[in-house]
């Protein structure tokens, strides 16, 4: 399984906006860039899979990849 590290949730936002990974702005609003519902549904859901306590409404809520790299260090300890 792999391991959350900032270079993999900056690759899964890439992939779900089409983009290299470092085309991926860290202050950048995610929901802006494209990404909609379903796809923070699924970036959500992979997370958890990896051991990340993070839900759509706590992505939803600050959609930047900062933020969410803050959420996802904090979920895990």
């Amino acid at each position: 399984m792999s391991e959350l590290t900032l270079d993999s949730v900056r690759a899964d936002v890439a992939e779900h906006l089409f983009l290299e990974p470092g085309e991926v702005d860290d202050d950048a609003d995610l929901v802006e860039a494209g990404l909609d519902s379903v796809r923070l549904l699924d970036l959500a859901t992979r997370w958890r899979g990896l051991g990340a306590e993070v839900g759509f409404a706590d992505l939803a809520e600050r959609p930047t990849l900062s933020a969410w790299w803050g959420l996802l260090g904090a979920s895990r300890g």
